[in-house]
């Protein structure tokens, strides 16, 4: 029996820099999760100032960006631009 909390998922194409993803679907299969469920849950915490991660999370999350080479921060967030993206 499974818990939980009836909800209306979309299919979505988002699109993410590709080391970023890929620490992203690295953490979702060690957490043997979907990478939506991962995501939802990420935002969920954001929305409302929570950390999304244990510090054991957080570890295998810098293993994970080490492996796929993602040295981006938060501070770089908004200046990222990429093959398609608009000026300004």
């Amino acid at each position: 029996m499974r818990w939980g909390m009836a909800v209306e998922r979309v299919q979505t194409g988002v699109r993410m820099e590709r080391r970023l993803l890929k620490v992203l679907k690295g953490l979702a299969e060690y957490k043997d999760i979907s990478l939506g469920d991962l995501l939802e849950g990420i935002v969920l915490h954001a929305f409302e100032s929570k950390a999304p991660f244990s510090d054991d999370t957080l570890s295998v999350i810098a293993r994970l960006k080490d492996v796929y080479g993602l040295h981006l921060t938060a501070a770089d967030s908004h200046r990222l631009e990429g093959d398609g993206d608009e000026a300004g």
